[in-house]
């Protein structure tokens, strides 16, 4: 009974020091648990940030207060505790708060600073709405921290969406007189069911159904049109990788257009999407017809065309042409797709009745995270309905 009692204790006492790291403040905070060295080190890594309590404090006594401060040189030991203490992704969660809570952006334009970040897509999104205030002194090393998150988004997302990609390539030039290989026989069996022989237990293919093989010329132009907008960050960075991916691929003709009251066309950087990425301009106003309107007149194939439009649909624009010209290029043959968020984030903010607008026309809105990107690239190349996420989880 005395193991029993002993292992109880040691839990009890577990959760008392987990519910301490959680509640913060000084001493033991009425947990009873006092935090020693490196629990002690984690709590000042946390309180830094998400508060510490001082009597004097500006709310009163025991209010809670920010204790990071926006000096370098503790801002620079404060990432390298939590770097020690926590796990990357938790490390860049806590990045993300230090610099929405208490404005550290502006350190991130110190070359050691960056040095010392954990790099991710957000990250990124920070150092694209700072490049036009960004030093000469500090761009090499920004650029190097893009490069290496870009990196690692082509490795993850690359294989995957060239695979998907290139099948449905393949399936969307179906031939009647297809190879043995080519035979797509779960198509085949279905159109020959009326020549069934129950007494031989077998069907009599009168007509074989099969995929064609894409040649080497381009069978599809796909056109990137993505807001630029502030709050569009992630999926800029996303639809850039994205797009480099796209513009590999021999098979498809890729456009990249960013906007938000301009329009600037990065199509000749896309062998680049660091380039990509350093050439958009994150912030600013909104002109959705506009971006349209310069897409839309470099379509010269609409029935083998898909127009991807990448934005929370907050129009500045003129609302009415932007929906006859959705209309127009989806009357033409146009394949339209309107993502209000390429992210990981979760629920996206974004004008409903846009949206409802859009989806009114046969071109619902809706979020999409990098892992289902390929899907609906892949149904949009094969004319086919879009696997839409259930709408219900994106309010």
């Amino acid at each position: 009974m005395s193991g029993v009692s002993g292992t109880s204790e040691a839990q009890a006492q577990e959760r008392l020091r987990r519910w301490r790291l959680v509640l913060g403040g000084g001493g033991a905070d009425g947990t009873g648990c006092e935090l020693r060295g490196q629990d002690a080190a984690m709590d000042g890594a946390l309180s830094a940030l998400y508060g510490s309590r001082r009597p004097d404090g500006p709310g009163g006594p025991g209010s809670r207060t920010a204790g990071l401060g926006a000096s370098a040189p503790s801002v620079a030991r404060w990432l390298g505790d939590i770097r020690t203490y926590f796990p990357t992704s938790v490390v860049q969660v806590m990045q993300r708060d230090a610099i929405e809570r208490l404005g550290l952006s502006a350190l991130l334009l110190e070359p050691e600073m960056l040095e010392a970040v954990e790099a991710d897509v957000h990250l990124v999104g920070t150092l694209l709405s700072l490049n036009k205030v960004m030093p000469e002194t500090t761009k090499e090393t920004a650029r190097a921290v893009v490069r290496k998150v870009v990196q690692q988004l082509e490795a993850q997302l690359s294989t995957r969406t060239r695979a998907t990609l290139g099948g449905a390539l393949d399936r969307s030039a179906r031939v009647s007189r297809p190879r043995h290989r080519d035979i797509d026989w779960d198509r085949t069996i279905r159109a020959n069911l009326k020549n069934y022989l129950p007494e031989h237990r077998t069907v009599v293919p009168e007509r074989l159904i099969g995929h064609g093989r894409a040649a080497q010329s381009v069978k599809k132009d796909v056109v990137l049109c993505i807001d630029q907008s502030g709050s569009m960050a992630a999926s800029v960075v996303y639809a850039s990788v994205f797009g480099a991916v796209l513009a590999s691929m021999r098979a498809i003709a890729t456009r990249l257009v960013v906007f938000d009251t301009a329009v600037v066309d990065l199509t000749d950087q896309l062998d680049d999407p660091v380039d990509v990425l350093f050439g958009t301009q994150l912030g600013g106003g909104t002109d959705i017809n506009r971006a349209l309107a310069y897409c839309q007149s470099q379509i010269t194939r609409p029935a083998d065309t898909v127009v991807v439009l990448i934005s929370d649909l907050y129009e500045g624009g003129i609302r009415d042409e932007m929906l006859k010209r959705v209309a127009a290029m989806k009357a033409s043959g146009v394949q339209f797709v309107t993502l209000l968020a390429l992210s990981d984030e979760g629920a996206p903010a974004y004008d409903r009745d846009h949206a409802a607008a859009l989806a009114a026309l046969g071109a619902p809105a809706f979020a999409c995270t990098p892992d289902l990107f390929p899907e609906v690239m892949a149904a949009a190349i094969e004319k086919r309905p879009l696997p839409i996420p259930d709408m219900t989880e994106q309010r």
